[in-house]
């Protein structure tokens, strides 16, 4: 990876929808090498565009992370399950005596709840943890310093 495609990727996570003129500005790299930088790392490093919403704002007060352990038969089907889930906003597989990270959205701690019940019957859940996210303190930060590219680099 060069230091200039480092330098738009930096850019992009600070502000994502920044034009590629205000981009080329930015970081003083020419619009057609910006665009064919970004060409080629569309689907690979770049892997999706998309918004960072405060969901509480549209009435989905509750959100959790929750970590389950479930039946070794049934960890194919659980993760089919969450990742149809409309509720669900992120799903990891992990390791540490848990299979799954899930963040999930929901309207209410109620709702949550039957979620997690139903989930629990329906895929034998051997251990959960659940955690509330009550307030966001950092996110989608890493490499939206500029500054920090060198760090960054020496790890390429």
């Amino acid at each position: 990876m060069k230091k200039r495609d480092l330098l738009i990727l930096s850019n992009l996570r600070k502000n994502a929808r920044i034009s590629l003129t205000n981009l080329s500005k930015a970081t003083n790299i020419p619009i057609s090498t910006i665009f064919d930088r970004l060409k080629l790392h569309q689907g690979g490093v770049i892997q999706k565009h998309t918004s960072l919403i405060n969901f509480d704002k549209l009435g989905f007060s509750t959100r959790a992370s929750v970590c389950i352990r479930v039946d070794k038969g049934k960890r194919n089907e659980t993760r089919d399950y969450l990742l149809k889930h409309q509720n669900i906003n992120s799903l990891f597989k992990i390791n540490n005596g848990y299979d799954f990270m899930i963040e999930a959205v929901f309207k209410n701690v109620k709702d949550l709840g039957y979620f997690l019940e139903g989930l629990e019957e329906k895929f034998d859940v051997r251990d959960k943890q659940v955690y509330y996210m009550i307030e966001d303190l950092k996110r989608e930060e890493f490499m939206a310093d500029t500054s920090m590219l060198d760090l960054v680099n020496a790890h390429i």
